[in-house]
């Protein structure tokens, strides 16, 4: 092969290339959905209500009050985290909602709430419709029999 020829097919293998790479690059963008941005923001979420329930246990009121303080903040810095999972899919709304309103309801009424939309979101495949049911449906009415050569019309 002559120098000639590669320099001819080299811009042609090195586009190639950058196409196969940045095809990579743009794929594993959208396969980063909002799924693991909620969960990372539950990680937050989890340390969060460890922290609170330390805070609750303790009985110097100045390391409670430290410690609830943490907890707080981690709360916040699940925010961004569960904003942006809502915005690339919009079931985690709930998770980006509950955890907003950290600033604004106590921790413990929240922990519920925040505790399931964690379940979900650390399920290996949230959102995912449950499985058939093995309870029959309801049986159906049959319509009134009618009665021949009883018409109204007639």
């Amino acid at each position: 092969m002559s120098i000639r020829r590669i320099g001819r097919a080299l811009p042609r293998w090195a586009t190639g290339l950058v196409i196969i790479i940045g095809g990579g690059i743009g794929l594993a963008a959208c396969t980063s959905s909002g799924v693991s941005l909620a969960r990372s923001a539950c990680v937050h979420i989890d340390r969060s209500i460890t922290l609170y329930k330390q805070a609750s246990s303790e009985s110097d009121s100045t390391r409670s009050a430290e410690l609830t303080q943490q907890a707080y903040i981690q709360l916040r810095d699940a925010l961004p985290l569960a904003a942006r999972a809502a915005g690339k899919d919009a079931q985690w709304q709930a998770l980006m909602t509950t955890v907003s309103e950290s600033s604004l309801v106590p921790e413990p009424d929240l922990i519920s709430a925040l505790t399931d939309q964690c379940v979900v979101a650390n399920q290996s495949n949230p959102f995912q419709p449950p499985p058939p049911s093995s309870i029959p449906p309801p049986a159906t009415v049959p319509p009134p029999a009618t009665v021949p050569g009883n018409s109204s019309t007639g």
